[in-house]
C-alpha cells in the first residue's frame, strides 16, 4: 500500500535514490516573494539566504537570525503578480534551500528573475507543485494532498498557563486560584518535566504530586484541564516499567550491529522508540492510558527532533542508526526529519483508541509535512526580548502557510525576565493567536499576569476577556481550517496577493477574513502604522472607518493593540448570556458592498461534524440586512457596529 503524502518513503518515481545527492534549480518571477519552509524565525517573508532542512534544537533560546529550528519542511509558497504556487519536495533527507529574490528593471531595464535552489543529501527527486490564482486555493490543495488539519477541542482555544518549574501540587493550586480570584479566564494548565519521577516519561513524582488524579478532578471543577509534557526518550534502566516493556517488545532504535542506540536527555541515558515502525506506534500509543488515568486532558510533545545531549557529532541520533521506515528499512538520514511526525501520529492514534468519543489535544515541537493531521505546534524556546516577540509572529504565520494552522509562542519568551511592557505586548499578541499559552524556563521569571503590576494586570485581563468573547470565531476558524486548509492566522496579502506593498508587510496579520490585528512589536510605541488591504476597515475600539489600500497611523496605547474589522463581515462572538451573537460590521452601500461571515455551530468536543451557517450582509438605504444562505431565520442575535456612512438613517439592523 502506498503511504500518504507526508509519510517517509524511499525510491519510487523521480530522479535519485538512497544516498544519491542531487540539486534542483528553478526560476521565479522578478516580483515573486518566498514564504513557508516550516517554522522560521526570520520570516514570514523569506529573504535571500540558505535555509537548512534539518529539524534542530538550537540548544537554548533562539532569535530571528537563528536557523534551522525545530520544525523544518521542504514546502515553499511563492507569491507573485502572475499567481501563487506551492512546491513540496517529498524528501525527508537533510538538505538546503537557497533563495534569491529577483529584481525588476535590473540591467538595461530588463527584469532579473529570482531562483530557488534545492539541494538534498539523498533520497528521490520527487516533488509536487500546486498552482492557484489565490493562496486560499493553493492551501486547499495542500490540505487535500497531505491531510486535513485536526480540530482541537473547544477548550484548547482558550488561555493556557505553563511553566517549567511548578514545585508541587500546592503551587499549581495557588496559580489556578490566582486566576480564579482575579476573575481571569483559564482553560488549561501544563505540567513540564518537573512533575515526572526523575524526569522519566509516563511517571509521576509521588512526593510532590501525591494525588494527581484528584488534583486534575479538582481543577476540572473550575473548568481548568491539565496537559502533560511527553518526551520520546525512555530512561534505560532496570526497573523502569516503560523501558522494560519496550525492550521486551524490541521497540527501540538500534545501530547497524543490532545494539540499542543510547542518548543522554533529562532523565539520563535513554533509548529511543522507532516511531517509523507501525508496531512501535501501537505500543507507544497504548502508554497514553497512564496519562489519561492521571487526569490529563491533552499532551505536548517535546525533545522529539529527536534530541540527545551526548554529542554524536551533533545533538541527535547517529545518522547510521537504523529505522524501520514503514517496513522498508533505512537509517537516521531519512528518518530524522519525520521522527516527530511519526511520534505525533503514534500519540494521536493512541488517544483516539483510548478515548474514541473525544477529539485528542496534541501539539508537538517537531514534525514534518502532514503534522496538521495530528495536531499543532508551538514556537519552542524563543528568547525573551523584542526580537523574540517579532520571531513569535513570524513562526505562526510561516507554519500556517506550511499547512500547520494551530500554533503559538511562549508568551513572555521562554528565557529571561520580560519587562512589564514586553510581557503585556506579547500577551496582547497571543490573545489573537491559535495557541494562547504563557510558558517559561525554570530559571526564568514568573509569567502570571499579576506578577507585572496592577496596570499590566488590568490590560492583560482585558485581552483575556476579548479572547473569551472571540471563542465562537476561533472555533469557526478551526472548522474552516479542517475543511479548506486555510490557517487561522493569515498574512495581510491573503485575499489580495497582487498588492506588492502587502507582500512585504510582516508586522500585522489577518485573523480569518474578518479581523486585521496589528501587534506592537517595538518598545515604547504608543502609535503604529498599519497597512490596510483593499476595502473599508473599522477600528474595533472607536468604530471609525478607514479605506484601503493604503496606510494609516493608529493609536496603540498600553490598554490594547490596534484591531480592525472588515466592512460587511460577520463575526460570531460570545453573547453576555453565554450564547452566541453575530457582530456585524456595517457594509458598503449597494450590491457591491455585500459582506459575508460564517458560524460553525458548536457540537462539543466529539467527532460530529458541525453545520456551517453562512451569512450575507448588505446596506440598503441606510439599513443593514443580514441574510442566511439558503434562506430561513438567522437564528442569532445581531449587533451592528461600525461608523455608518452619511446616508445612513441609523434605523438599525434588519434580519431575514
Amino acid at each position: 500500500m502506498e503511504p500518504r503524502v507526508g509519510e517517509p518513503r524511499v525510491g519510487g518515481p523521480g530522479i535519485g535514490g538512497v544516498g544519491a545527492r542531487w540539486l534542483q534549480r528553478s526560476e521565479v518571477a522578478a516580483d515573486a516573494r518566498f514564504f513557508g519552509l516550516g517554522g522560521r524565525a526570520s520570516g514570514p517573508r523569506l529573504r535571500d539566504g540558505v535555509y537548512r532542512l534539518w529539524n534542530t534544537d538550537p540548544g537554548g533560546s533562539f532569535e530571528p537570525g537563528d536557523d534551522p529550528l525545530y520544525l523544518t519542511m521542504p514546502v515553499q509558497l511563492v507569491v507573485a503578480d502572475a499567481g501563487t504556487h506551492l512546491v513540496f519536495h517529498d524528501n525527508s533527507w537533510d538538505g538546503t534551500v537557497t533563495l534569491r529574490e529577483g529584481q525588476e528593471g535590473a540591467g538595461s531595464g530588463h527584469d532579473r528573475p529570482g531562483y530557488c535552489r534545492t539541494r538534498m543529501d539523498g533520497g528521490p527527486l520527487r516533488y509536487w507543485v500546486i498552482v492557484g490564482t489565490t493562496p486560499a486555493r493553493v492551501l486547499h490543495g495542500w490540505a487535500a494532498l497531505t491531510g486535513a488539519p485536526a480540530v482541537p477541542p473547544r477548550w484548547a482555544l482558550g488561555h493556557h498557563h505553563a511553566r517549567w518549574g511548578f514545585h508541587d501540587a500546592e503551587e499549581v493550586r495557588r496559580v489556578v486560584a490566582g486566576y480564579r480570584e482575579r476573575d481571569l479566564p483559564l482553560s488549561a494548565l501544563h505540567l513540564d518535566i518537573d512533575h515526572l519521577s526523575g524526569h522519566r516519561v509516563f511517571t509521576v513524582d509521588g512526593a510532590r504530586f501525591p494525588d494527581l488524579p484528584g488534583l486534575a478532578a479538582e481543577l476540572l471543577e473550575d473548568g481548568v484541564r491539565l496537559v502533560s509534557i511527553v518526551d520520546p526518550a525512555v530512561k534505560a534502566e532496570p526497573g523502569n516499567a516503560v523501558y522494560e516493556s519496550g525492550a521486551a517488545d524490541d521497540v527501540f532504535v538500534r545501530d547497524a550491529r543490532g545494539r540499542e542506540v543510547r542518548g543522554e536527555v533529562w532523565a539520563g541515558e535513554s533509548a529511543y522508540p522507532d516511531f517509523t515502525d507501525p508496531r512501535v506506534r501501537t505500543w507507544w500509543g497504548g502508554l497514553y492510558a497512564e496519562r489519561l488515568a492521571q487526569g490529563f486532558s491533552g499532551v505536548w510533545h517535546d525533545m522529539n527532533e529527536p534530541v540527545s545531549f551526548a554529542a554524536f557529532g551533533e545533538t541527535t541520533l547517529p545518522r547510521s542508526a537504523r529505522h524501520a521506515l514503514e517496513g522498508r528499512g533505512g537509517d537516521h538520514r531519512e528518518a530524522h526529519n519525520v521522527y516527530g511526525l511519526a511520534m505525533a501520529r503514534a500519540g494521536y492514534e493512541g488517544l483516539c483508541q483510548l478515548r474514541p468519543d473525544e477529539r485528542p489535544f496534541l501539539f508537538s515541537r517537531s514534525g514534518w509535512a502532514g503534522l496538521q493531521r495530528y495536531g499543532g505546534s508551538w514556537s519552542g524556546d524563543v528568547a525573551t526580548g523584542w526580537a523574540g516577540l517579532r520571531a513569535s509572529l513570524s513562526l505562526v504565520i510561516g507554519l500556517g502557510l506550511s499547512g500547520v494552522p494551530y500554533s503559538g509562542p511562549d508568551i513572555g519568551g521562554f528565557t529571561g525576565f520580560p519587562s512589564p511592557e514586553l510581557y503585556l505586548r506579547w500577551f496582547q499578541l497571543g490573545a489573537y493567536l491559535p495557541l494562547f499559552r504563557t510558558h517559561s524556563a525554570i530559571s526564568a521569571g514568573r509569567r502570571e499576569p499579576w506578577e507585572f503590576g496592577s496596570r499590566v494586570l488590568e490590560h492583560a485581563a482585558a485581552a483575556l476577556r476579548e479572547r473569551q468573547r472571540l471563542l465562537p470565531y476561533f472555533t469557526t476558524l478551526a472548522q474552516l481550517a479542517a475543511r479548506t486548509g486555510a490557517p487561522y492566522v493569515r498574512p495581510v496579502w491573503w485575499r489580495t496577493p497582487k498588492d506588492r506593498a502587502l507582500r512585504d508587510c510582516e508586522d500585522a496579520f489577518l485573523l480569518g477574513d474578518a479581523l486585521l490585528v496589528a501587534p506592537v512589536l517595538e518598545e515604547g510605541a504608543r502609535r503604529r502604522a498599519v497597512r490596510l488591504p483593499r476595502g473599508r476597515w473599522y477600528d474595533t475600539v472607536t468604530g471609525r472607518a478607514y479605506d484601503g489600500p493604503g496606510q494609516v497611523v493608529l493609536d496603540a496605547p498600553l490598554s490594547g493593540i490596534p484591531v480592525l474589522a472588515r466592512a460587511g463581515s460577520v463575526v460570531p462572538v460570545a453573547a453576555p448570556d453565554g450564547g452566541v451573537e453575530l457582530e456585524v460590521w456595517t457594509p458598503y452601500q449597494g450590491r457591491k458592498g455585500a459582506g459575508t461571515g460564517t458560524l460553525a455551530v458548536d457540537t462539543g468536543d466529539g467527532w460530529e461534524k458541525p453545520e456551517l451557517l453562512r451569512f450575507t450582509t448588505r446596506l440598503r438605504d441606510g439599513e443593514v440586512t443580514v441574510e442566511r444562505e439558503g434562506g430561513g431565520e438567522v437564528g442569532y442575535p445581531i449587533r451592528v457596529r461600525g461608523e455608518a456612512p452619511p446616508s445612513d438613517d441609523r434605523r438599525g439592523p434588519r434580519t431575514s
